[in-house]
């Protein structure tokens, strides 16, 4: 199974980045964990802070891989374009989040993608990557 983990911008700085929000741990280091939790996945990783790269990517394996892990970031309550190309595209996505977007500002409550996605998990920190992976498995 090969499943595609993507963040989006500002999510390069987990670990170092407002921790009472997104913890202490570096997104490198989750990563090796879950590798190890399900050695029978082949785990993909990319991260961008540029919207159209993260287009380009869901183009790139939204044809042939068996799941994608999308945290897009800020880009989850703006982006048109990455919710029509998560709509354009055959494998399923869902949508995940840190924090609990909806005890945060009103503006982070609403996702452009969550129509398009298989599902939705916010709010377990960094937990929600395994249970969207458990998804799909």
């Amino acid at each position: 199974m090969n499943i595609l983990i993507i963040n989006g911008p500002n999510l390069n700085l987990l670990g170092v980045r407002e921790k009472s929000v997104y913890g202490d741990t570096s997104f490198e280091a989750y990563l090796e964990q879950l590798r190890s939790r399900y050695p029978n996945i082949a785990f993909s990783y990319y991260q961008s802070n540029v919207e159209g790269e993260i287009i380009n990517k869901l183009h790139e394996v939204g044809f042939s891989y068996d799941g994608i892990v999308m945290n897009a970031g800020a880009y989850t309550h703006t982006s048109i374009a990455i919710a029509d190309a998560i709509a354009a595209i055959n494998t399923p996505v869902v949508e995940v989040h840190i924090s609990n977007v909806y005890k945060r500002e009103e503006y982070r409550q609403t996702s452009l993608m969550a129509k398009n996605c298989k599902g939705v998990i916010a709010g377990f920190g960094m937990e929600s990557y395994r249970l969207a992976v458990e998804s799909f498995v």
